[in-house]
């Protein structure tokens, strides 16, 4: 029997919270992954607001899957960014303090393996020089480690513009264990990644799981995301990797844009996902 459960993407129902909520209960997932903005943020849910959510979760028979923190500028952008990784890490204790323990962050393309290393020669600095992506993604990445080996949160990290391989051996430069991986096949299949060999070279770094499909389409089209089962992925073998890799938390159906297609994507992967029993 399978260890993971079924999720959905909060706002993928275009729904208010509370409603979201409801929809979620009536579609049979365990749990839901909600975005940390607006009456959800950290700056805007206070001590009292975190402990009311976790309460409409329960009233809802719902789990907090993960928390995710949208960005308008990667990790590896210079312009504020001592201000986004405080954001994040100010995200990460709401993910904490609401049960999820699992913040979802946008990780940037993953510089060339000569972009990675440093100057050899330490030049004074006359003149303030921009960092490179590398050195920002690097410090970036070091610091939210840190902060989640601190607190005891997962940063999964939603990648698939690399390879899985490509992916798994920058992160072995990082010695923090709270550097995951979201895993989400679209990402990848879209940006010309088997999922499947991605997921087998990612292992046991993945703590966190994306239901999208897509098909690559052709050159003058290019790729559209479907709903799941409609698509180039092949779930059943998805499915078999997630368990091979022994994948014991939430496979969360997103849908951008098309609402009314969750429900037939939640029935798409009760095949190969069964509700738990009782």
């Amino acid at each position: 029997m399978n260890q993971f459960q079924l999720g959905v993407v909060l706002e993928s129902l275009g729904l208010p919270v509370r409603a979201g909520l409801s929809a979620a209960a009536k579609l049979g997932v365990q749990g839901v992954q909600v975005d940390a903005v607006g009456d959800l943020s950290h700056d805007k849910l206070g001590a009292t607001g975190r402990r009311e959510f976790r309460n409409l979760l329960r009233s809802f028979n719902q789990e907090l899957a993960a928390l995710s923190v949208p960005l308008r500028h990667g990790l590896d952008t210079f312009t504020q960014q001592q201000q986004r990784i405080d954001h994040i890490k100010q995200s990460m204790q709401l993910a904490y303090d609401l049960g999820a323990k699992k913040l979802v962050v946008p990780l940037p393309r993953i510089p060339k393996a000569d972009q990675q290393e440093k100057p050899a020669d330490a030049t004074p600095f006359l003149f303030f020089k921009e960092p490179s992506k590398a050195e920002l993604l690097r410090e970036s990445l070091l610091a939210l480690g840190s902060h989640g080996d601190r607190i005891g949160v997962t940063v999964c990290l939603e990648a698939g513009l690399d390879g899985g391989a490509e992916t798994s051996a920058y992160l072995d430069g990082y010695e923090s264990g709270s550097l995951r991986v979201t895993f989400d096949p679209a990402n990848f299949l879209v940006n010309g990644h088997d999922p499947l060999t991605s997921l087998m070279a990612l292992g046991k770094r993945v703590t966190h799981v994306h239901a999208r499909d897509a098909r690559t389409g052709a050159a003058s089209s290019g790729p559209k995301e479907v709903a799941v089962g409609a698509g180039e992925i092949e779930w059943m073998a998805l499915v078999a990797g997630l368990s091979a890799i022994d994948y014991g938390g939430f496979v969360c159906v997103e849908r951008t844009g098309a609402e009314a297609e969750v429900p037939t994507s939640v029935a798409f992967l009760r095949r190969f996902i069964p509700a738990p029993a009782g």
